[in-house]
């Protein structure tokens, strides 16, 4: 691959919905510019960027694939982004760097869940968008309706058809370019007269177009609206320079079906025609200790002037760790020392290159806007900012939802257990909408993502990296606390010969409702000195952890010791741990005690049409609905309150009430009392280790 300089540049993302076609249309690129033979196939294994094993099995992109296509002289970064939902944070990303995006709609389905999702990520970065309507020669496809469908659902854009299908269905057989008003059979190359059938609807169509691009600069409208016809020159202008503005909102639509490659020529000459350069670009950078955002000037000339953010990393077994670099500013060599504005450190930076799927495709110099593959860099992972050591901020980052679907992991052998904390650190560090931690509560390892999905391909990849594991859902948090006073005293007396041990411990427990755990004493006349009152605080202390009455640690009590014995010679700091610890457990089981439980802030988003399956289902998870609101395109979100155990797997089955169509975010409210039908086959399940001495 020749050097390409930062104007001849793109670096576009491409997202939509699972299923949309996304993928086959990069194969269609491809093909189109000579860098492939034949048109790969999803069903066949064949395509170049979905290359993993368990996209392949799956048959749909788990991961961002980055894909360089050289046509006319230009370098074109394709980013082909997963479209299921789970993946969120690869799709984000790569809505990130890039510098623009297209949006791909199936032409059967329309608008759907993903579309919006990619829509309102591109709209956070100030992307310009594009969109592509795809498999139009589907039964059912009507490229109208997807159309109208966009109008509906963003109302405040003006979608502008610059091509139109030639028949429909599975009589879709080429485009109509509305600007030179040609026709254009199979993939897009030769024009051909437009047809007599179709020249109504194209004349329509190209007013449209004539006013979008006339907006789109001062000069043209002043000639438009003053009774001048624009030229083909100045409608192409204008409206490269309307796609290519975010503030004005203007969408240009083409029209395709990749896997037959019909009209999807056109689109390659798109990317570069339409889509920004880096060179116009600005970036948004956050200096540390502030939450303003700045706008940079996009690429520079001077080499010392660095800005680069990774976006992406891949951990393998054998090569090492990749990181997906998006240069920004300046300009990166091979065998060069960067600074690691994230993290403080340095790094070096060797054997550069770009990836096209995975073929690797050696890049000695980075220039500026460009998008390429350090390997084996050692101390920085996705999310970093590379930058000059006297520039003192961070590329803004996209902001992640929190994880919805979680999984309790048990290492299969002691060999994975040795293991399994640095690798899942590692995969953490690669995507940032994965987590793992060590539940003190429930004394498991607990792993959380973004769905069922995003989590089995997590630990696929953990163990390519040397750890296997066995799953379960994970143990719900729940807490234990009491709800009134109540008081005991344990005498603990031990003689078998020998020295004897001896204790007595009088104490209360009471709530302490948000306070947390308190010891007090109140203990009198030197019945029992300092030393020993500690000893029975270390006895309860011991027992917080633990619970009582189901196994779960216990908080917000307050425990006042006010009596008690010693024995002159037997009274031993055990003696004391034990009577603290059993009288405190008798006045715990006499003080009402109670389970808590963790209580989620839920929003859901369906189908209009779906909303009264989904409030069914709440009912049936206790939930409490906070309120309902109606968005366009026949979209509606409920929020409401529901126990943490009630939505453990409901990413699943929300996916099957609403067949794909519905999404979620939940995050942690508060603990609340878990009603007593549900606590007591929970408390009558427990089993605990006898703790006596």
């Amino acid at each position: 691959m020749k050097e390409y300089s930062t104007g001849q540049i793109r670096n576009v993302a491409l997202v939509g919905h699972q299923g949309c076609g996304k993928t086959s249309l990069v194969e269609a690129l491809l093909y189109n510019s000579g860098a492939t033979s034949r048109l790969g196939r999803v069903e066949d294994g064949t395509t170049v960027s979905d290359f993993e094993d368990e996209e392949k099995d799956r048959q749909i992109s788990l991961s961002t694939s980055l894909v360089p296509i050289e046509f006319e002289d230009h370098k074109i970064n394709v980013l082909d982004a997963p479209g299921f939902t789970d993946f969120q944070g690869e799709i984000r990303n790569a809505i990130r760097v890039a510098d623009s995006v297209i949006v791909v709609i199936d032409a059967v389905a329309g608008v759907e869940v993903g579309t919006e999702l990619v829509w309102e990520y591109a709209k956070q970065f100030l992307q310009p968008i594009i969109v592509v309507i795809n498999k139009v020669d589907r039964e059912n496809a009507s490229f109208s309706d997807a159309l109208q469908g966009l109008k509906n659902t963003f109302s405040d854009h003006k979608f502008i058809p610059v091509m139109l299908p030639i028949g429909e269905q599975a009589d879709f057989k080429g485009i109509v370019n509305i600007l030179t008003m040609k026709a254009y059979y199979e993939a897009g190359k030769d024009r051909s007269d437009l047809p007599d059938s179709m020249r109504d609807d194209a004349e329509a169509a190209r007013a449209e177009l004539v006013e979008a691009a006339a907006e789109a600069d001062d000069g043209y409208m002043e000639k438009y609206f003053g009774g001048g016809a624009l030229t083909n020159d100045e409608i192409r202008d204008g409206m490269r320079k309307a796609a290519r503005d975010h503030a004005l909102n203007t969408v240009p639509v083409f029209v395709t079906s990749a896997t037959k490659n019909i009209g999807t020529y056109p689109v390659l000459e798109a990317l570069i025609a339409y889509t920004s350069s880096p060179e116009i670009r600005r970036y948004g950078v956050r200096r540390e200790g502030s939450d303003e955002i700045e706008y940079h000037p996009g690429p520079q000339t001077d080499d010392k002037n660095l800005s680069a953010y990774i976006f992406k990393t891949v951990n393998d077994r054998f090569v090492g760790t990749l990181s997906f670099v998006r240069l920004f500013s300046g300009k990166i060599t091979n065998d060069s020392r960067n600074w690691n504005n994230t993290r403080n450190i340095d790094e070096r930076f060797m054997g550069m290159m770009t990836l096209r799927g995975k073929e690797q495709i050696p890049m000695p110099v980075m220039h500026a806007g460009d998008i390429g593959v350090i390997p084996k860099l050692q101390h920085s992972f996705t999310g970093d900012t590379l930058a000059d050591h006297d520039r003192g901020y961070q590329i803004v980052k996209p902001n992640f939802t929190e994880p919805l679907y979680s999984v309790a992991l048990t290492p299969k052998t002691q060999q994975d257990a040795a293991k399994i904390g640095v690798i899942l650190t590692t995969l953490c560090h690669a995507d940032p909408t994965l987590r793992w931690r060590n539940d003190a509560d429930t004394s498991q390892i607990v792993l959380e993502g973004m769905g069922d999905i995003h989590v089995q391909v997590a630990l696929a990849r953990a163990e390519k990296l040397g750890v296997a594991v066995s799953t379960e859902v994970p143990r719900i948090p729940y807490k234990e606390t009491v709800t009134k006073k109540a008081e005991a005293m344990y005498r603990h007396k031990k003689q078998s010969g020998g020295a004897g041990q001896f204790g007595e411990i009088s104490l209360f427990v009471e709530p302490n409702v948000g306070g947390g755990y308190i010891y007090d004493t109140k203990v009198s006349g030197g019945a029992v000195t300092d030393t020993f009152l500690d000893s029975a605080n270390k006895g309860i202390t011991a027992v917080l952890p633990v619970g009582v009455i189901a196994g779960y640690p216990i908080v917000d009590v307050r425990v006042v010791a006010y009596d008690g014995k010693m024995h002159p010679v037997d009274s031993k700091d055990i003696a004391f741990q034990i009577a603290g610890r059993e009288a405190f457990k008798e006045a715990f089981k006499a003080a009402n005690p109670v389970l808590l439980e963790p209580i989620m802030d839920v929003k859901i988003t369906v189908p209009e049409a779906m909303m009264g399956d989904i409030m069914s289902d709440l009912n049936t998870r206790r939930g409490r609905v906070q309120g309902m609101d109606t968005s366009g395109g026949g979209k509606s979100t409920v929020s409401a309150e529901v126990p943490l155990s009630e939505m453990m797997r409901y990413g699943n089955d929300l996916r099957s009430i609403t067949g794909g169509r519905g999404i979620y975010d939940m995050s942690f409210s508060r603990y609340e009392r878990v009603p007593a039908n549900i606590a007591e086959p929970i408390i009558k399940s427990y089993s605990p280790h006898s703790t006596n001495d």
